[in-house]
């Protein structure tokens, strides 16, 4: 058994204990820790709810949504300068759960968190989960993301491949290292040109780094970010896609797309609210 096995284990025998305990006194668990649904659900989000990594974490929330689990409010395009702003006023709102991605905003969401203990937090985050109720997520995409640099690295006949990223950070490190390390194991002659583009949503600055790059002789392109693709397709070169499927969008220029579906992690958020028992976690 792992040491994460034995200590989960070992609090739900700690916690069994205490509520027999409770029983044998005549005392109930406390039912204020439980909530009916649905729930009251609010989301933060830096960039609109098109781009494709908020877009999955609203597709999932609205599914939860419609099955009647949850209420959901969110707000998009929330400047750094605001997010505190926002999270407070839906703290206070009395929404039981607030999702969002502060990889910008790391100490104020915290700070929030923390003074606000009866409320749940999930957040997109390049740290780890904090007492006593801020819980953190990630997409870990990096090893399907090697699988199409495999196919990236066989599809290439210039032997050059184009990458455009959001910003140099750990999380879109991660994929773009797996994709170029995948490329490899099928091309070690293939060449990299990379760039950055230091926003989250910006297709025309991604369409630009990426027409750059056609000229500098690469014909497939890696799109982490939306825009990408529109410069493959008008240029008739291939691209590999990132989080959502776009092929349908992009016929005949789509390779294969590493994607991620966030609804397991919302689902469990969800429940665990509901059901008193939300905790600190890396739901990575």
């Amino acid at each position: 058994m792992s040491r994460f096995a034995a200590s989960y284990f070992t609090r739900r025998a700690v916690l069994g204990l205490a509520a027999a305990a409770l029983a044998t006194l005549g005392l109930a668990a406390p039912a204020a820790a439980q909530k009916a649904k649905p729930i009251k659900v609010a989301a933060i989000y830096t960039v609109p709810v098109e781009q494709q990594w908020v877009g999955r974490i609203h597709q999932a929330l609205n599914a939860a949504k419609d099955r009647g689990d949850i209420e959901y409010v969110f707000s998009e395009n929330v400047a750094n300068t605001d997010y505190e702003r926002v999270m407070r006023e839906y703290a206070e709102a009395g929404n039981d759960l607030i999702i969002g991605e502060v990889f910008g905003v790391e100490r104020a969401a915290r700070k929030v968190a923390e003074a606000y203990p009866d409320k749940a937090f999930l957040m997109g985050s390049s740290f780890g989960p904090t007492q006593p109720n801020f819980s953190v997520f990630d997409n870990f995409i990096h090893e399907p993301s090697y699988l199409t640099g495999m196919i990236a690295g066989k599809a290439t006949t210039t032997n050059v491949i184009g990458m455009v990223g959001g910003y140099a950070i750990p999380e879109v490190n991660r994929l773009m290292s797996a994709f170029m390390e995948g490329a490899l194991s099928t091309n070690p002659d293939v060449k990299f040109l990379v760039s950055f583009i230091g926003s989250w949503y910006d297709p025309p600055k991604a369409k630009e780094a990426a027409f750059a790059m056609i000229d500098a002789k690469a014909d497939v392109l890696y799109a982490e970010r939306f825009g990408v693709s529109d410069a493959a397709k008008e240029r008739g070169v291939k691209a590999i896609g990132n989080v959502i499927d776009t092929a349908a969008d992009y016929p005949g220029t789509i390779l294969a797309s590493a994607l991620w579906h966030m609804e397991p992690t919302i689902d469990r958020a969800i429940a665990a609210v509901i059901a008193g028992t939300f905790e600190p976690a890396d739901y990575g």
